[in-house]
């Protein structure tokens, strides 16, 4: 692989690699994505978009290589799309190297972006202004990228995403393994949880849990 860029980033060094006509995004040494599939990534907008309310209002948080976005955007039942990623890096690799890969999802009008923390972000946002919640910025709530993420999947931070979400809105969470213990809390402040494993080529397989807010 060859070193398209190398930055001090907010979680440490982070790496944009190229290679064999693919990408892929390194954080202090430790592989978080490339765009050699991504199947769970949009699976896991797909899932909350098809179960979300109307007008449609989805935060993802986590843009990766931008294929999550792109599914959002592909979805009919998608008005508008909020990203928030705290790297300038991945947003900018989005608008250049990465966007023959995601269609250029950032420029369709529909998106608004945020370079902020999605912790601060959503402690912030006001109550019921989003559909859905998708987050995919950690390897999962029990592999963390950066330990205040932790807050994201505690009960603190699923209480906030009800508050946030429309009645009946829903969250959805990536996960790169299996993740029994949250799958039990998130069914204590949210209805209707389901769990969907997707295989990986190796290693344990993929996880998207979806839930859908309470109706108030």
């Amino acid at each position: 692989m060859t070193v398209v860029e190398r930055v001090a980033g907010c979680c440490g060094e982070l790496v944009l690699l190229r290679g064999g006509g693919h990408h892929e995004i390194v954080a202090n040494g430790v592989f978080l994505m490339d765009t050699r599939g991504g199947t769970s990534e949009r699976l896991h907008v797909t899932e909350a978009a098809d179960r979300m309310p109307p007008p449609g209002r989805m935060l993802i948080g986590g843009l990766g290589v931008g294929f999550s976005l792109a599914a959002a955007l592909a979805h009919p039942g998608v008005g508008e799309v909020h990203v928030v990623e705290r790297e300038a890096a991945v947003l900018r690799w989005n608008r250049g190297p990465l966007a023959a890969v995601n269609g250029d999802a950032l420029r369709d009008p529909r998106v608004h972006t945020y370079e902020a923390d999605v912790v601060a972000w959503l402690a912030d946002a006001p109550e019921g202004s989003l559909d859905a919640i998708c987050l995919d910025v950690d390897n999962g709530p029990e592999w963390l990228v950066t330990p205040g993420n932790a807050w994201l999947y505690a009960d603190d931070g699923l209480r906030t995403t009800t508050r946030v979400l429309s009645p009946g809105g829903v969250l959805a969470i990536w996960s790169a393994a299996p993740m029994p213990a949250f799958v039990a809390r998130m069914a204590e402040h949210f209805d209707d949880v389901e769990v969907t494993e997707i295989p990986a080529a190796r290693g344990e397989p993929d996880v998207v849990v979806v839930g859908r807010s309470p109706l108030r």
